[in-house]
């Protein structure tokens, strides 16, 4: 990706050569570049020798690396008056927050050097020039200038962008790890590029360029590798993690306004029509009741996008919802708009939040084991087994019946789930005993798992089974019932299982989905070593 910067003198004038392999790209870029031309004969792209063909190739190329000759860097000028070469002495360093402010007197070769140091730009307000603290980059300049230097100041702490004063300063070898309520990890520092390579080799890795900060998602194994790194470098880590942010205002009851509205009829037989799941359209009609009931005082079918909007700011302004219930309540309004009125008005899409992106949480061996065994209700005890050893999802549990277990085959079927598709998953053969006994008392008909009153086992109950079985195997992760879903399918990677087959027991459409499990498991790091393990020191 390099291009090296040479000057050649081409047909009695003076030019920079540029040599790089062929690309396209590349090409077109040149040609950006006024009075361009090709040397044939040394095979090249040729542009004037002046500061602006020099100004153009370098924010032109700001993507690529570009190596210059020395023969560029500074040229011998005349000797200047006593007085002149006094104010010439007089350069000024100054490093704070991640930057090299550098003053200097105007001179044409001093200001060569300067914009081969990538970034490099001149601030018209201060009147210096402003360089990214870049490893090497201050040695560079120090190097260059010598004995003109007339003051260095290192500032040692780098104050943190963006969060005024709820976060402190750090120092040019710290490293602040932050832990925020979404799941995800802020990572505050100087320019290091280990660091930096390492995250980006992270999953969901992510760039502020405004506030200036790495994010990626949390896990223990993620941070154990950010600071084993950090280490390396001879960096002192901080781990803080985010307060809780206050209570939102409540959600709007019946009590709240006058003749409190239900969702249409249309609107729930339009999501009958289209066969959607029971827990989609219970999500969608209630964040739709919500909608229609903050402006309790309009016709539903008058509502405009600015009213809409407004809607949309007081769910994460005052009422703080999170990402998730944001993107449920525009689709729930969308739905009612584009599908149910179809064809009725003119409805304009509003913006959707990117949702944030994690890692999920996953269990040990040692921790399921623990859960299981430390529980004695027979059904609470077939449950936890069977949503961690066929990864079954919460709704998928709550639906089980006698009939989708296929002891012959050690297989049990799922019948229409998540996108009504049907599939086959793993059935246990530790679970079979329990399974008997659970049987012989409770004596099953249908369904696999009811309450008191003979109907489906309820959601929030299967929820209240998993959370207390992990507060008795004192497991202070936020576990749920998903979580042994998502151990499941990383214990079955661990053990070398093929992702493919792993996608068919989750059930999942894609196999980018399932490929989220390799970033979690920890196999084969013990066995990794550090390439300084190799030296002979």
């Amino acid at each position: 990706m390099a291009i090296r910067i040479s000057k050649v003198v081409h047909r009695g004038e003076t030019r920079l050569k540029l040599d790089f392999d062929y690309d396209t790209a590349k090409i077109k870029l040149v040609k950006e570049i006024p009075d361009y031309v090709w040397s044939q004969s040394l095979k090249a792209w040729l542009i004037p020798d002046t500061d602006e063909s020099l100004d153009k190739l370098r924010k032109s190329f700001n993507d690529f690396e570009l190596i210059f000759d020395k023969n560029i860097l500074g040229e011998v000028k005349p000797s200047l008056p006593p007085v002149m070469q006094e104010v010439k002495s007089n350069v000024s360093i100054e490093v704070i927050n991640r930057k090299i402010l550098l003053k200097i007197p105007k001179n044409e070769a001093d200001i060569k050097f300067i914009k081969t140091l990538r970034y490099s730009r001149w601030d018209n307000n201060m009147r210096l020039w402003e360089i990214p603290d870049y490893p090497g980059n201050l040695d560079l300049i120090q190097d260059y200038f010598k004995e003109r230097i007339s003051g260095i100041v290192i500032h040692d702490k780098i104050e943190l962008p963006g969060q005024g004063k709820t976060l402190p300063s750090i120092g040019r070898n710290e490293v602040l790890l932050i832990k925020t309520r979404s799941g995800r990890v802020k990572i505050f520092s100087g320019f290091n590029k280990p660091l930096i390579t390492v995250i980006k080799k992270i999953p969901y890795n992510h760039w502020d360029p405004k506030n200036k900060w790495w994010t990626i998602p949390f896990s223990e194994h993620l941070m154990e590798q950010l600071k084993e790194v950090c280490i390396q470098q001879d960096m002192k880590v901080i781990v803080e993690e985010e307060p809780a942010r206050g209570a939102g205002v409540k959600r709007i009851s019946e009590l709240d306004v006058p003749n409190y509205r239900r969702a249409p009829e249309a609107y729930i037989n339009k999501h009958i029509e289209l066969k959607h799941s029971q827990h989609t359209i219970k999500n969608y009609v209630s964040a739709f009741e919500e909608f229609i009931n903050y402006h309790y005082r309009l016709d539903i079918d008058t509502i405009t996008e600015p009213q809409i909007l407004e809607f949309i700011r007081f769910l994460v302004t005052e009422r703080k919802v999170s990402t998730s219930y944001q993107n449920v309540a525009i689709n729930a309004i969308k739905f009612y708009y584009e599908q149910v009125l179809k064809g009725k008005r003119k409805f304009y899409f509003v913006d959707r939040p990117n949702r944030d992106k994690t890692l999920p949480i996953v269990l040990n061996i040692n921790e399921i084991t623990l859960m299981i065994k430390g529980t004695t209700n027979i059904k609470h005890k077939l449950i936890i087994m069977f949503a961690y050893s066929s990864g079954l999802r919460l709704n998928e549990i709550v639906r089980l019946k006698i009939t989708d277990i296929d002891r012959e085959r050690m297989q049990l079927r799922i019948v229409q789930s998540k996108g009504r598709k049907d599939r086959y998953t793993k059935l246990s053969e530790k679970i079979l005993p329990v399974l008997d006994l659970y049987i012989a008392e409770y004596n099953p008909a249908d369904l696999l798992f009811t309450g008191a009153d003979g109907q489906a086992y309820s959601d929030r109950s299967v929820q209240a089974v998993v959370k207390q079985a992990a507060k008795r195997a004192g497991i202070t992760k936020v576990v749920t019932p998903k979580t042994l879903r998502h151990s499941f399918a990383t214990h079955l990677l661990e053990n070398g299982v093929d992702l493919r087959y792993i996608q068919e027991f989750l059930g999942h459409s894609s196999s980018k989905t399932t490929e989220i499990y390799t970033h979690i498991t920890t196999k084969g790091f013990d066995k990794i070593k550090s390439p300084m393990d190799g030296l002979d020191i």
